[in-house]
């Protein structure tokens, strides 16, 4: 690639439950600091399952906006707002006032469902619930957050599960290098809902304990909730404007092994393409990786068929481990949330390492990272984010050294 269409960050933001932005997140991690913790804001039953909420009630969150406690929010678009609040202040850009085609493109799953499954009954005998019934489609939570920055200049959602973010940002990487936008601001949100939160009760993958990715005993997910935007332009047009990079997006890759509605494929070829894909996009050789942040969610399905993915694909597995034991698996966000997490780790040359391992997989070769010390500089990390159907991607974020 051209060196001036190199594709830079030049903001980002996260909300999740390690706090509020990247200071405290950066915090929580190192400090090996976890933010699951028990059942607090989410209605549920089903208080013995721990999960990573984000420790703010949706009417301290609009207080923190500003925004009116009478009017119609929902959790998804409140905790998308703060997210890319931070991201737009840190590339320098209000949508509002600016010259440029500024993009907002955003994945979710989730959508307004935390509020609509609380007024259910009543929309069967009032309409004065009928705001929600709007937010209840993803789309109209993207719509949210891009109406209180007020200037995007063309604003879509991807919705493809726990790929959903990770999605969004290739699809910005694809629509810079084609010119059909000079700015594009991707990520994801997704709330915890009791719908959403029972689904995967009923699949029988949440862990009643923190979760132990990569582990011989994993036995599933704790769910979490954030939300997480990278701001996205061209090497040429971040010089044009001034902008200082924060690193680089310098390859991905989606693929879809087709292979179940819910479990990955026992071979691991969706992720393995994946993978490949991106290092190849990237222009790079598998020996380049200096760091895999790994989808990681805790299942015996996911963990194996990732890692033996990896054990295909490296001569030698890299310094590997999944952040879901620090955040939870904040499903749709998690490609976005990573994303930040990945350049935060390349920006401070630190691994963020693998929480509550104990005993190597006897499948795999390798076992996930304790020393988040490296023996060399962090150049190259590359993120996976792998979706409900064998909708995977992966990408590959660079340092500017």
């Amino acid at each position: 690639m051209n060196s001036g269409n190199e594709i830079l960050v030049t903001g980002s933001g996260i909300i999740t439950a390690l706090g509020i932005g990247k200071d405290a997140t950066w915090d929580a991690l190192v400090n090996k600091r976890s933010g699951i913790a028990p059942v607090k804001y989410l209605q549920s039953s089903h208080g013995e399952f721990p999960v990573g909420e984000v420790k703010l009630s949706n009417e301290e969150m609009r207080a923190l906006l500003h925004i009116r406690p009478s009017t119609t929010t929902v959790r998804s678009s409140l905790l998308g707002i703060i997210a890319l609040e931070e991201a737009l202040e840190e590339a320098g850009i209000k949508p509002s006032y600016a010259k440029e085609r500024v993009a907002l493109i955003s994945g979710i799953t989730v959508g307004g469902m935390d509020q609509t499954e609380l007024v259910y009954q009543k929309l069967f005998e009032t309409e004065a619930y009928n705001d929600y019934i709007d937010l209840n489609d993803c789309g109209g939570c993207t719509e949210q957050i891009a109406d209180y920055f007020n200037g995007f200049s063309s604003v879509s959602t991807i919705v493809t599960a726990c790929s959903s973010a990770a999605n969004a940002l290739i699809m910005a990487s694809n629509m810079l290098k084609t010119g059909e936008a000079d700015i594009v601001v991707a990520g994801g949100c997704e709330c915890l809902s009791i719908y959403h939160f029972n689904g995967f009760h009923t699949l029988m993958i949440l862990d009643n304990e923190l979760c132990k990715p990569f582990d011989q005993h994993r036995k599933g997910i704790n769910l979490g909730e954030g939300a997480a935007y990278l701001v996205l332009e061209t090497t040429e047009h971040a010089v044009k404007r001034g902008a200082t990079s924060r690193g680089k997006l310098a390859g991905a890759c989606n693929a879809c092994d087709a292979f179940h509605l819910t479990a990955s494929s026992p071979n691991g070829i969706g992720p393995y393409l994946a993978m490949k894909g991106a290092i190849e996009n990237a222009g790079l050789k598998p020996s380049a990786i200096d760091y895999i942040n790994a989808h990681g969610t805790g299942t015996p399905n996911n963990d194996l068929t990732e890692g033996i993915a990896c054990m295909r694909l490296f001569d030698k597995v890299p310094p590997i481990a999944s952040i879901k034991a620090f955040t939870g698996h904040t499903t749709s966000a998690a490609g976005a949330v990573e994303g930040v997490i990945s350049l935060l780790a390349l920006e401070n040359n630190y691994m963020p390492v693998n929480l509550n391992f104990s005993q190597q997989m006897e499948e795999l070769n390798f076992s996930p990272v304790s020393n988040p010390l490296p023996k060399k500089p962090l150049k190259y990390i590359l993120s996976n984010s792998f979706g409900f159907g064998g909708n995977d991607s992966s990408i590959i974020f660079a340092s500017n050294k």
